[in-house]
């Protein structure tokens, strides 16, 4: 049986524009979003144009202010999770680019080029976010955590073994397998650090970094939905694999992932933070894992965990639509998260 991945070709004389495949297809390669094969894309990019935004739209003088009277452990989880957010969306930026070279639709190898950018958008936050609170030398040493505190790194080699794999010898299986450690990384890998800024939000604390935090939040959402999306129709395409397998492998992983999620968890938060209980936010990290799964067609893995036991959090993840930033910051026009596009309903 043959899974090899056939990368896509620059221009193909012989091929519709519209696609006949997600992968292993023919494309003439030329972009026509009113003729395309997936319903889905072309709303999807409209979505995330809409919700374009850049980091220093947003006034951080307010969280300069703050920063001093934040307590050391404040502190010290505030840069760790930025060094985390800093390596992941690093990585995802090169392994995105990787993913498109084979996806032999013309729309969906867009829509990857829009979240690559994207992710180069979210890295430029972390550094902006850094650079206003801290000296350089001190954002350099943030920026290297990634190297030297062993949770972190167990958590990112989980991650990049599963992307190595792929980029090293690409293959249906080993593109499959790389797309769920995706769906991890963007809708499970953040979840205790986004906890932490908008518990932090709520109690009235460096607004403008959750600000920012949500946009990246939502935008995560996109591309999660995204992979999804890349994964269900490669499996729709290629009756040959074993679906049931590939879906066991979802939900398999995610339990893995969620393990490491929560020793991070305690790692940055523990008991020391009023509002985020640690046992909550266990659970909170399993009726996450539970949604990821089911949006990937996979079963869920706490199946007893059916309720968002931080419900404060939905609000912290939604923005008043067209009217005003998260705590009324600052009027703008772009498309904000709503009941169609919200965090939750994923």
């Amino acid at each position: 049986m043959d899974h090899t991945l056939q990368k896509r070709k620059l221009v193909d004389h012989h091929a519709p524009n519209a696609s006949t495949g997600i992968v292993n297809g023919r494309s003439s390669n030329v972009l026509n979003w009113d003729d395309t094969r997936y319903s889905w894309a072309y709303p999807m990019y409209k979505t995330m144009l809409a919700n374009f935004w850049i980091p220093s739209e947003i006034n951080m003088s307010n969280d300069l202010k703050q920063w001093p009277e934040l307590s050391a452990q404040e502190q010290a989880s505030f840069k760790k999770i930025i060094g985390l957010l800093a390596f992941l969306d690093s990585i995802q930026t090169d392994y995105s680019g990787k993913v498109a070279d084979y996806l032999t639709d013309s729309s969906v190898s867009a829509l990857m080029q829009v979240l690559a950018f994207q992710e180069v958008v979210h890295n430029q936050s972390y550094s902006y976010v850094l650079s206003t609170l801290v000296d350089q030398s001190e954002q350099e040493r943030i920026f290297e955590y990634w190297k030297h505190d062993e949770i972190l790194m167990e958590r990112n080699q989980f991650i990049t073994d599963g992307y190595e794999e792929f980029a090293n010898e690409p293959s249906i299986d080993k593109f499959l397998k790389s797309v769920v450690y995706d769906v991890v990384l963007e809708g499970l890998f953040f979840y205790a650090g986004f906890a932490f800024f908008y518990n932090l939000a709520r109690n009235q604390k460096m607004v403008s970094t959750s600000t920012m935090i949500n946009y990246i939040n939502r935008d995560e959402q996109i591309h999660v939905n995204l992979f999804a999306h890349i994964f269900k129709e490669t499996l729709n395409e290629n009756p040959q694999l074993d679906r049931e397998w590939y879906e066991d492998f979802v939900t398999t992983t995610f339990k893995e992932a969620v393990d490491l999620e929560i020793k991070w968890a305690h790692h940055i938060i523990g008991n020391e933070f009023p509002g985020i209980p640690i046992d909550d936010l266990e659970d909170y990290i399993r009726f996450i894992a539970n949604k990821r799964c089911k949006l990937m067609g996979a079963d869920k893995p706490y199946p007893e965990y059916a309720e968002n036991p931080l419900k404060w959090i939905r609000a912290y993840q939604e923005v008043d639509e067209g009217k005003s930033d998260f705590f009324e910051q600052k009027s703008r026009q772009y498309t904000k998260v709503s009941e169609d596009n919200g965090f939750d309903d994923l």
